[in-house]
């Protein structure tokens, strides 16, 4: 990373304030990097501010271009953003006209004239902070060593950045205030006006909204839009490599709203990773194909998905895909590479005698990933829910699974009996046995590995042509021998 770049600052903010297990244990967003190619960012980017307009919401905003030239090429976007934004700051290094578009004219429309040397001049970054929308992308162009002996590619759109992306408010709130920092040397009046909106806007109250679910449809429209345009240009030297990026960052979209889910309820925020972490262990114990437990992996880090984040035209009508119980598993139809697993997440809440929803299913006729999700999901609410209102008063934000001392352990006994008493209609009584052999792991110590809401796209995850396939498979008859 680039010395004193706004990138380098929050990394270097965030390792030392604490280590990343220690983040994640707090339920602080861990920062999960990747690399994006310029066609990747442009669609990630133009849907993250047309939701601006989309949600009339009048947020603040910060962005960085490197260049003069490249704002010039979105400038005229941004004069209709200006429209309903609250405050736009715009960085680019100065040339090509940078200062004499109409747009920076405008009354919200601050332009903030970088030096060339500025390594802030090599990033990419769109910061949007509101009361009901937060989003931000945070990257910079690879170094010529970087991009190795070839250097830079010819086509624009193929060029490489390093950062990530996402829906945390608190965690775009800390990054415009590093930014402010940075502006004031060019500045500082700016840097008061940036510190004193983002004083006033209540980053808790944007980890409650109900806009993200449209925000993350509208993300996942316009990356499958940049898809349809590498397959129809011949000019892609590197088209695979272009699609793989942007179907990945249809995942993530999902992924950063579970993550956003876990942050807006203080309760439980580790429950994506907890369900993850033990619906894993469960499958181990079942010996599932390594394509099964990568889907019921996913499914558990997705499982979440608030239902109330989605208007009824982002569900669609289509006959056979209804799930009345849980709209939120009905968007990852969206994506046909997800529909298996927007399968598991809908029955998570069939019962074992039949009388669970939506279908009806009974026994067997469950789908195995769906069965472990619903039993270790409503284990772990119960259990963290315990702990929290345990601890309140010594430790507010240690909810974690794991126990931490000899007498904390209570909350795991007392979430267990819960769903014993629920054996006889509810759970798959193999199932239950063997959540039985965790909790009592779990009491002597056995600490959950964190699965983090970053996934490899690896063999089998995200294959289609295995997205539709439910192999018949018993519990009862599998582990008969275990």
């Amino acid at each position: 990373m680039l010395a004193g770049s706004i990138l380098q600052r929050l990394v270097r903010g965030h390792d030392s304030a604490d280590s990343s297990r220690d983040s994640e244990a707090s339920g602080r967003t861990p920062l999960n990097f990747g690399v994006y190619y310029k066609n990747t960012l442009v669609a990630l980017c133009h849907a993250l501010e047309d939701a601006v307009l989309a949600t009339k919401t009048s947020p603040l905003m910060v962005t960085a271009f490197q260049q003069g030239k490249w704002y010039l090429e979105e400038a005229d976007r941004y004069s209709d953003i200006a429209d309903t934004a609250d405050q736009i700051v715009i960085m680019a290094a100065a040339g090509a006209g940078f200062a004499e578009h109409p747009t920076g004219s405008r009354e919200n429309v601050t332009l903030v004239e970088l030096d060339k040397d500025d390594p802030v001049a090599q990033e990419w970054h769109l910061m949007i902070m509101g009361s009901t929308y937060s989003a931000m992308v945070l990257c910079q162009e690879l170094t010529d060593e970087e991009y190795g002996p070839k250097g830079p590619p010819e086509n624009d759109l193929e060029r490489k950045f390093y950062g990530f992306w996402t829906f945390d408010p608190v965690l775009v709130g800390e990054t415009i205030a590093i930014t402010a920092d940075h502006v004031g040397r060019y500045a500082p009046d700016v840097q008061a006006q940036l510190e004193a909106k983002l004083a006033k806007i209540d980053a808790e109250a944007a980890t409650k909204t109900n806009e993200i679910g449209n925000v993350v449809m509208r993300v996942v429209d316009y990356l499958q839009g940049g898809d349809r345009q590498v397959e129809q240009t011949e000019t892609f030297k590197f088209a695979g490599a272009l699609s793989q990026n942007l179907v990945s960052n249809e995942l993530q979209a999902y992924l950063r709203m579970a993550q956003l889910a876990d942050l807006a309820d203080p309760t439980n925020p580790l429950a994506a990773a907890e369900v993850a972490s033990l619906s894993e262990i469960m499958g181990q114990f079942l010996d599932l194909p390594v394509w099964q437990m990568q889907r019921l992996r996913l499914a558990s880090l997705l499982h979440r998905i608030a239902p109330a984040q989605f208007d009824d035209h982002t569900m669609g009508n289509q006959e056979g895909d209804s799930c009345p119980l849980h709209p939120g598993a009905q968007t990852l139809r969206v994506l046909p590479r997800l529909r298996a697993i927007a399968q598991i997440i809908s029955h998570q809440h069939e019962w074992w005698d039949g009388s669970g929803q939506p279908a009806g299913l009974e026994g067997d006729k469950i789908p195995v990933e769906s069965r472990i999700l619903g039993l270790v999901a409503a284990f772990q609410q119960a259990a963290a829910h315990r702990r929290y209102e345990a601890s309140q008063q010594t430790h507010p934000k240690a909810v974690s699974l794991s126990p931490t001392a000899e007498n904390e352990w209570q909350h795991v006994t007392d979430a267990f009996a819960d769903c014993q008493a629920e054996a006889d209609d509810h759970w798959d009584p193999k199932l239950l046995e063997i959540l039985g052999f965790l909790v009592t792991g779990l009491q002597q110590g056995l600490s959950l590995p964190t699965i983090p809401l970053k996934l490899s796209m690896g063999t089998g995850l995200l294959n289609p042509e295995v997205a539709d396939s439910w192999p018949s498979f018993s519990v009862s008859e599998k582990t008969k021998s275990t």
